[in-house]
């Protein structure tokens, strides 16, 4: 198809070109002959290059199915969480190796009963984790939640218990430098108690059993903080029939510490308690008891060894106890005889002729004998108010002084059976 059109205006990028019916067509100038000006007329062939456009059209639809192909058809895959190994305070998880398909990773996270324990930091590198300080004989829930460009897939729920005190079944040993028959008795015990055997040090290896500390399998546990112990650990597990403490059992460890496991202890603690303990309720019942004896029998004058509250603390006998328990036996106890001299059948109860007022020549003996009836009335009334005072000497005291004056008036008048009154 031939057009023919005039120029009308050419400038620097863009000429104006007018159709026959004067219509404008603004057209790029470096397309036109060179040494073109207003009012020239210029032809202009236009046609349709059909081979160039059935390419254009074939390049598409190839690039629309490769895209399907790669992005829409193929998904990623939810990860597969299983148990590896278990203990009595750990798990351990692994999965398979995720499948991200065409998508890219954000993240790739562990979840325990329902929450969010943390992030696995390398999910494409390594396959399982460890999770440490659980409790002993409990169930617990995980689940992988993975996050991706192309959205978000979670994992079956894996519930696993840990293991009492007394399964040995994960146990899981590997052995460095040892000798061969030792090693050949470590892995005949470990098949008694359900343990395992293993060649390399690994992320479920729970102990690492050796006679030396050297190799690159050694170096390798305590980059892992897997505890170094000696083969004689996995003996004692095996003859206690539950988990012994390690403490004892390290390379360089006192041998007269392996006695103290946490079963063992416990149970030493509680002796040891116990007989403390029972010296002191005996003690505590003995003094009880003392008091009681005591008041039954009120004959003993020593005062009790251990006090007890109301009793007396200076541990001397009071002077009330004293007149009670003179009161109760004969009031004027007959003084003993003197060790000299022979009893007196009869003595009289009646005050040394000192006490008596001296008379003159007209006095008579019956007034002197109604005088001493009085001054003993007197006597036996004074004896009769002393045991109501506390504060007074006890009365074994008054006896010896009578005592003392009777044998006194005996040796004044040992013939006679009263006392006379001189004229």
């Amino acid at each position: 198809m031939l057009v023919s059109l005039t120029v009308g205006k050419v400038d620097a990028g863009v000429a104006v070109l007018l159709t026959q019916d004067n219509r404008l067509i603004e057209f790029p100038s470096v397309l036109l002959p060179n040494n073109i000006t207003s009012g020239s007329i210029v032809d202009i062939t236009v046609s349709r290059n059909n081979a160039a456009e059935t390419a254009n059209t074939a390049a598409f639809q190839s690039l629309q199915k490769r895209i399907l192909n790669t992005y829409g058809i193929k998904t990623p895959s939810p990860p597969i969480l299983r148990l590896r190994n278990a203990t009595q305070t750990s798990l351990v998880l692994e999965w398979e190796p995720i499948d991200l398909a065409t998508a890219s990773l954000k993240s790739l996270s562990l979840y325990r009963n329902g929450s969010k324990a943390g992030s696995i930091p390398t999910p494409l590198e390594k396959s399982s984790t460890k999770i440490s300080g659980l409790a002993v004989h409990t169930e617990y829930t995980f689940q992988l939640v993975l996050r991706t460009t192309a959205g978000t897939y979670q994992s079956e729920k894996l519930t696993c218990r840990t293991h009492k005190m007394t399964d040995l079944s994960g146990i899981t040993v590997t052995t460095g430098v040892l000798h061969p028959q030792r090693k050949e008795a470590l892995a005949a015990a470990l098949d008694r108690i359900g343990g395992k055997l293993i060649d390399s040090v690994r992320i479920d290896t729970t102990h690492f059993v050796c006679s030396e500390g050297r190799g690159p399998l050694w170096e390798r546990a305590q980059e892992l903080n897997i505890p170094v112990v000696v083969p004689e650990w996995v003996d004692a597990c095996e003859a206690e029939g539950t988990i012994v403490s390690v403490r004892g059992y390290y390379l360089n460890a006192d041998p007269k510490a392996r006695n103290l496991g946490p079963i063992s202890g416990s149970t030493q603690h509680q002796r040891t308690t116990s007989s403390i303990t029972s010296p002191t309720r005996q003690s505590q019942s003995h003094s009880l008891s003392l008091p009681p004896t005591q008041e039954r029998d009120q004959g003993t004058p020593e005062p009790p060894t251990t006090p007890f509250p109301g009793a007396n603390m200076s541990g001397q006998p009071r002077a009330e106890d004293d007149d009670r328990v003179s009161s109760e036996d004969d009031p004027s106890p007959p003084p003993p005889p003197p060790k000299d001299e022979e009893p007196e059948t009869t003595e009289s109860p009646s005050t040394p002729s000192k006490d008596l007022p001296e008379t003159n020549g007209d006095s008579k003996p019956e007034e002197a004998a109604s005088q001493s009836d009085e001054d003993e009335e007197r006597k036996e009334e004074s004896k009769a108010e002393s045991p109501n005072n506390p504060t007074e000497e006890p009365e074994g005291d008054t006896s010896t002084n009578t005592e003392v004056g009777d044998k006194g008036k005996a040796k004044e008048n040992p013939d006679s059976d009263f006392n006379e009154v001189p004229l």
